[in-house]
């Protein structure tokens, strides 16, 4: 929330103050004001998560394609020996094997790095679809908390009801971020 938000608020309540009757109305302004801060402070939380891990699946890919360039290697190399003539049968026998083995240990690394970059990813998702729902959450919160402010300028408790929805609606839809799977 920003300083001339800050403001208004305070200049809202001073308004109230000369009228009693919309206490009320500037209790929930304060409220609201508090949950905008707790749903941006959370959703702001979960998007660095999101970064977080997104840096975590970059580096996972990096590492895959750093055993697979390996392996293209030995694969070649392996292929190439089958053209070259030796004059020691045997040693050359021997360093294909030898490469034949270190291609497989570099196929089976490649394959749990790559299973590890696809759980990165789908962690990454979820904190995505949690990020969404604190960020629209916000939206709500900051619109009842706007619409609830008109109801100090208007004098019409229609509005304040109207931000009373907004707000649950906002609230409601932050929480549900315990349901993103």
């Amino acid at each position: 929330m920003s300083a001339d938000e800050l403001q208004e608020l305070h200049e809202h309540a001073e308004h109230a103050a000369h009228n009693p009757s919309m206490a009320p109305v500037s209790l929930t302004m304060a409220i609201l004001a508090v949950l905008v801060a707790i749903v941006s402070l959370l959703g702001h939380r979960t998007h660095t998560e999101e970064v977080v891990l997104q840096t975590k699946v970059n580096d996972q890919w990096a590492y895959y394609q750093g055993k697979d360039t390996p392996l293209h290697v030995d694969d070649k190399f392996g292929a190439l020996a089958g053209f070259m003539a030796t004059s020691d049968a045997g040693k050359a026998a021997a360093w294909i094997e030898a490469n034949k083995e270190e291609a497989g240990k570099y196929e089976k690394q490649k394959e749990e790095i790559l299973a590890k970059a696809k759980e990165l990813e789908h962690e990454t998702d979820i904190e995505g679809r949690r990020t969404d729902r604190y960020d629209l959450g916000e939206v709500f919160l900051e619109i009842a908390l706007v619409v609830t402010s008109i109801t100090l300028l208007s004098g019409k408790r229609a509005f304040w009801s109207f931000g009373i929805t907004l707000g649950v609606i906002g609230i409601l839809t932050a929480c549900t971020v315990v349901f993103v799977r």
